[in-house]
């Protein structure tokens, strides 16, 4: 099996377990960033690096998402770029080095698949911090890996 299929399988995955969280949530940067996450596979297959904090500022400003509406369609389109993007690479590109940069600066380089097992890891440990939240505020946490108190499914 190819790197690109266990990849695109564990997107999947974790998009619906994302989607699930993000049915629940009220509105914050960090659920709009769960929502978007899965973009970073795309920066990751397609460009060399990222400079998070570039010197002359910010290149890209999201558009914010109000709505549970507008999170799942931002998670939906973030998901379906990520696919495209996976699905046109190769396991060879994937071993080659990728960068994250802030201000300049390397804080990070690895093989673009250890960047990738990394994003996801990533989405779900924000995607934990909002279920968390989502408990102090007494709404209700969705089954993700297993049953929560509020969604006896197991999935």
């Amino acid at each position: 099996m190819k790197m690109t299929e266990l990849f695109l399988a564990e997107l999947d995955r974790e998009a619906s377990r994302s989607r699930r969280a993000l049915e629940h949530v009220p509105f914050a940067p960090l659920v709009q960033m769960v929502a978007t996450m899965p973009s970073w596979i795309g920066l990751i297959v397609n460009q060399d690096e990222l400079d998070v904090a570039p010197k002359d500022g910010p290149q890209h400003k999201p558009a914010p998402m109000n709505t549970s509406a507008e999170l799942i369609k931002g998670l939906d389109t973030a998901v379906a770029d990520a696919k495209v993007a996976l699905t046109a690479t190769t396991d060879a590109h994937l071993m080659t080095p990728w960068r994250l940069l802030a201000g300049g600066q390397i804080v990070m380089e690895a093989p673009r698949y250890v960047m990738l097992r990394d994003t996801i890891n990533h989405l779900a440990h924000h995607r934990g911090q909002m279920t968390v939240y989502l408990r102090l505020m007494g709404a209700t946490v969705p089954a993700l890996y297993g049953p929560s108190a509020d969604d006896q499914r197991f999935m």
